[in-house]
Formats: structure tokens, sequence, C-alpha cells
């Protein structure tokens, strides 16, 4: 994993899996989804990962989040993912939010803010709202310049197509 001497290793950390996520969001994108990628991670170790499928799928439900999240419960046999990170591309709509209070994901970490319908803090604080019994720490803005190009690029190509 790559190291600079001017961040700490956990924000090197935080640099590597959010690399992999936009490996995955380019997956989405190269299936004509929207691309949003999705790593959970525990003990420096992939526990679940995956891309935006609704289109594919047919299935509203089928979020990287989501997605990642059930791929670490299946692989753990637990619907608790205690003591783990969600890197993801995008920051959390309320669905994947709830997901991620119920699985006791301990930490996300995203990089760009969705303004419209972010749940972690842009529109909605679901993942610290004092009505649940379980907050998620939050980091957000890592590699954002790149996760927020990758999305804008997706639309105005999407656009451009319809015109």
């Amino acid at each position: 994993m790559p190291s600079d001497h001017n961040i700490s290793e956990a924000e090197s950390l935080d640099l590597f899996w959010m690399q992999r996520a936009l490996e995955l969001a380019r997956q989405a994108e190269a299936e004509g989804e929207v691309p949003v990628g999705a790593v959970l991670v525990k003990n420096e170790q992939i526990l679940g990962e995956s891309w935006n499928a609704p289109i594919g799928e047919h299935d509203p439900t089928a979020h990287a989040e989501i997605r990642a999240l059930r791929n670490a419960a299946t692989r753990l046999g637990n619907y608790r993912l205690l003591d783990t990170t969600l890197y993801v591309t995008l920051e959390p709509c309320v669905m994947c939010a709830g997901a991620i209070i119920h699985a006791r994901v301990k930490r996300v970490v995203y990089g760009a803010a969705d303004p419209k319908t972010g749940a972690a803090g842009s529109m909605f604080d679901i993942l610290n709202s004092e009505l649940h019994n379980h907050r998620v720490e939050i980091t957000s803005g890592v590699l954002e310049s790149e996760c927020s190009a990758l999305l804008k690029e997706f639309f105005q190509a999407r656009r451009n197509k319809s015109s």
C-alpha cells in the first residue's frame, strides 16, 4: 500500500481502499449503471465489495453499498458487520444508511457528497441521528474530485446521448 510522509497511515489506507471503490465504480459505468463502487473492509481485508446494479438486476435496492453488505454478511454468516469500514464513492442514500446502521458498520468513508439525497450529513444525517442506538463514524471527501468527476462525466454523456 502506498505511503506518503505527509499523511497518516489511516489516511493512506483510506486512499488505498477508495481507489478500489473507484475501480468498482468504473465497472458499474461499463455496465451502463450509475458509477458507484463500495468496499467493506475489516482488519485491512475485503469482506465484501460491489458496484451499482439496479438496472441490470431489475432491483431498486441493488446499490453498491447494499450489495457489498450482502456479500460480506453471506461470507461471514452474520448480518452484523461489526468493526468494519465501508468505502463508497458517493455519499450513501437513506436506504443504504439504514442498512449500514442495521449492519452495525463502524465507519463510512465516502468520496463525493450527494446534496440531493445524501444521508451522511448532506441532505439527511441518518448515520448519526440520536434516534438510533448506533452511530457511524463518517469521513467525507476522500478522493472527492475523482469520485465527483466520474459521476459528472457519466451524467453528461447520458444527457448528450439523449439530446
